[in-house]
């Protein structure tokens, strides 16, 4: 998907991320799961677990986007024996 499409689904978006929900941080192009939010700020963890980080503008993934990236995390514990 190109950069543009993510911008217009970001400011196109159904309202706020609920947390749990998986998002693509516009600034840093990182995704995370929402963890909550506070001031206007979302704060954000890897799918695989990690430290969270806050993004300010944010993007729902497609459905394509969510299966693919949860499927990456999910072989990635299978490679490493985890």
């Amino acid at each position: 998907m190109a950069t543009t499409e993510r911008a217009q689904e970001a400011t196109a978006g159904s309202g706020e991320p609920e947390v749990g929900q998986l998002v693509r941080d516009m600034t840093t192009d990182k995704v995370g799961v929402v963890m909550g939010d506070w001031a206007g700020r979302y704060m954000l963890r890897p799918l695989g677990g990690g430290l969270e980080w806050d993004a300010v503008k944010v993007a729902p993934l497609s459905a394509r986007e969510e299966l693919s990236i949860r499927l990456a995390v999910a072989n990635s514990g299978n490679r490493w024996g985890k």
